[in-house]
Parts: C-alpha cells; sequence; structure tokens
C-alpha cells in the first residue's frame, strides 16, 4: 500500500446496480468473447457483500481482488501488500480457460471450479457455481484508478486481523493522561470479528509473549463525510470504553486519535499473519461495500 493516499472521486456502487439488470450469457456488452471481457479489467474487486446462496467458492470468498491474465488467476487474498504484492495484481493461485458462456478455473488448492458468467453492467459481473447456486459479484477496474487505499476502510476488521499484535510505538505530547497510556499492544482476533484483547507490557520480542491483562469487544464505524478515516471502538469486559478515530498510515502502520483526551497514538504490526481469512470468518455484515471509480 501506498503511504500517500490516492485522491479518487468516487460514485455509488448501489445506485448503479439499482438499475441494471443481467445481460443474457453469450450477448456481452459491446459485442465481446467471454475471454476478452473477463481480461478487460486489470483487476476484478469481489464484493463479499453481495453474495448470495448457502455454498461457498472458497478462492472467491478469500480474495479481495481476482485477475484473469491471459489464462493465469491471480489474487489480492491481503491487505497487507494489497498493490505492491505482485505488482499490483497479487499472487497467482491457478489458472483458468472458458467455454461460450463459463470460466473454468483449476486453482493450485482447491482445484477445479467452472462458473457461469452473466454481465451485469459495462464492468460488473456475476459468477455462479452452478452445483450451490452461489453467486458472487465482481467489479472491474483497471489498476490506474482502482484505490487500494480505500480498499483498507472498507475491509478494517480483516486489515487490524493481518498481524499478531499491534504494537504502540509513538504516543503524542499533546492531550489529556488517560488510562490507555499504559496499554501498549492490542489484539484483534482472527474468525471473531468483534474480539479484541490489549496488554501493557513493553518492548517485547516475542509477540506469543504478550500477555493480555485485557479483553472485550469492538467495533468500526464509519465517519460522516470522511472516507479515510473510521471510528474504532473498544469495550472492556471491565465495563470500560475507548473510543478513538482510526486511519492508515501504511499497510503496517495505523495512528489512533483517543477522542476522550485528544491524544494520538501510533501501533506498528507485529506478525503478518498471510491469507487469514475463511467462510467463517468472512461474514456479509460486516464488509461496507467499496465504491470507486469506473472506467
Amino acid at each position: 500500500m501506498k503511504a500517500k493516499l490516492l485522491l479518487v472521486t468516487f460514485i455509488s456502487l448501489f445506485s448503479l446496480q439499482s438499475c441494471t439488470t443481467d445481460v443474457v450469457i453469450n450477448d456481452y456488452q459491446d459485442n465481446i468473447s467471454l475471454p476478452e471481457l473477463m481480461e478487460s479489467y486489470d483487476l476484478w474487486y469481489v464484493d463479499y457483500n453481495m453474495t448470495t446462496g448457502n455454498g461457498e467458492v472458497p478462492f472467491l470468498s478469500k480474495a479481495f481482488t481476482i485477475s484473469f491474465l491471459g489464462g493465469d488467476v491471480l489474487a489480492n487474498n491481503n491487505l497487507v501488500g494489497i498493490g505492491s504484492t505482485g505488482n499490483g495484481f497479487g499472487i497467482n493461485i491457478g489458472y483458468c480457460d472458458y467455454t461460450s458462456n463459463s470460466i473454468r478455473v483449476y486453482h493450485n488448492i482447491y482445484g477445479f471450479y467452472e462458473l457461469d458468467v452473466y454481465q451485469i453492467s459495462r464492468n460488473e459481473i456475476k459468477l455462479i457455481d452452478p452445483y450451490t447456486n452461489t453467486a458472487y459479484y465482481l467489479i472491474g477496474y483497471q489498476r490506474s484508478s482502482f484505490d487500494y487505499d480505500r480498499v483498507f476502510y472498507d475491509n478494517m476488521h480483516y486489515f487490524l486481523q493481518e498481524y499478531v499484535a499491534w504494537e504502540k510505538v509513538y504516543t503524542s505530547a499533546t492531550g489529556n493522561p488517560n488510562a490507555f497510556d499504559a496499554e501498549n499492544y492490542l489484539k484483534f482476533v482472527i474468525g471473531s470479528n468483534d474480539t479484541f484483547r490489549s496488554s501493557q507490557d513493553y518492548m517485547i520480542g516475542n509477540v506469543n509473549n504478550i500477555y493480555w491483562d485485557y479483553t472485550g469487544s469492538y467495533n468500526i464505524q464509519n465517519v460522516a463525510g470522511n472516507n479515510y478515516t473510521k471510528k474504532l471502538n473498544l469495550y472492556y469486559n471491565t465495563n470500560d470504553y475507548e473510543g478513538f478515530n482510526i486511519t492508515v498510515i501504511n499497510d503496517g502502520r495505523i495512528r489512533l486519535y483517543h477522542i476522550a483526551s485528544g491524544t494520538t497514538y501510533e501501533f506498528v504490526g507485529r506478525g503478518f499473519i498471510p491469507i487469514m481469512r475463511n467462510a467463517a470468518s468472512r461474514t456479509k455484515t460486516n464488509l461496507t461495500p467499496v465504491t470507486m471509480v469506473k472506467k
């Protein structure tokens, strides 16, 4: 992720989807073939919030973006490194070929999947697993117009979980003294999407040796009028509460502004966890649909 946030104008995904219908298979807009459609965009953003059905296509459930390039299939399965890994395409996860109305993916781990393809609009498609009738919705972007930074904010739960722990490395001189000054580590538990831990340990070499003093639940809220700030609420089991505005400095560093005291903290991620999501942890209700510039 680039530390300097890209300035991109957004339009609402839902306002476009509400007035679109599926185009008949084999009749793609612009009269292009299915391979041409799938490869006409560098990246397909997997809008997991729109997924329907009770089944799962694992490589789509794990991916934030997926690309189909010259028969290769690439995916960004983690937020850490997105935008830089594989020149923005992510890692190679397999290969594909096509029939007249479906894409056949041969995944390196999960094996063979044949998915029916429907075009919804010029850069939106629906992939259906006919065996489970599960549908995934994908939005196409070119790398030059894709806001990798915005994806961090719209998937903040997952970003916070991609490190074993977050270590406090900076406390501002301004701000009133408060109880959080003594806390030096935060952990956002994988899979739960709402459990956090905190510790007053100091300068621990091995993050697995951190003693977690506190535990509780957390949530992420939008900040009105600001797509590049979220509100992080920590609810301690001791009935204490701490509220922060959270911003992403880069893919390994975050800034927390303590709303009550006016103190600013910075934390760095320790112990990166690759490809940490699974179907159980990625629930549809936890995602805010990303809205980005359409080509």
